[in-house]
């Protein structure tokens, strides 16, 4: 999808049809989520009231793709955690938190993408690639560590049982990704 100079304006029909106004094209969910990834920005414009409604588009494509495909990025203990935020005093603080957690972890997924780019560069492809899958697995740990730290400042008075089951589920979760890691390690061995 072509750019146009400054802001990228979607206008949003009332038959629920989304239309670029910068390529004039029509567009889909679909085509907005290819658009975030790739850093395009835009707004979202209700065409008759013209109201901006970014938000729930974006939260719209949210919804769409943990439904769309087995792999959710938001576990239901986070989202059962994130609702109860909803009307507490701790509202206003949860955004600017998440924004600021969202950007340490992309902050931090360069580094490692540098750190295992430098591993394979310095390593023959299908030899010893127990370095680069390590250094991932830490980093999921650390990520894991910190996100943990993160919500205990917003619940301090989690029940002991509570905090076991989330580390249990938290335990699986990191015994999933590393099996996944395995699998892509086996994978590039086979290369």
């Amino acid at each position: 999808m072509a750019k146009n100079e400054g802001q990228i304006v979607i206008k949003k029909y009332a038959n629920r049809r989304l239309y670029n106004t910068g390529t004039s094209t029509y567009v889909t969910l679909e085509d907005l989520a290819e658009m975030v990834k790739k850093g395009e920005d835009f707004t979202v414009q209700d065409a008759k009231s013209g109201d901006d409604i970014t938000h729930s588009v974006l939260t719209q494509i949210i919804f769409e793709q943990e439904s769309k495909t087995g792999n959710t990025l938001l576990p239901i203990s986070f989202l059962r955690q994130l609702i109860t935020y909803y009307g507490d005093q701790m509202q206003m603080v949860v955004p600017s938190f998440l924004e600021h957690s969202m950007r340490a972890f992309t902050e931090q997924q360069a580094q490692m993408r540098e750190q295992v780019n430098r591993a394979f560069g310095e390593t023959p492809l299908g030899k010893n690639l127990q370095l680069p899958m390590q250094m991932v697995e830490d980093q999921v740990r650390r990520n894991t560590e910190l996100f943990q730290q993160a919500m205990q400042m917003f619940s301090p008075f989690m029940t002991p049982p509570a905090a076991k089951e989330s580390r249990k589920a938290e335990a699986k979760d990191i015994d999933e990704l590393k099996e996944q890691l395995r699998a892509l390690q086996n994978k590039l061995d086979n290369l």
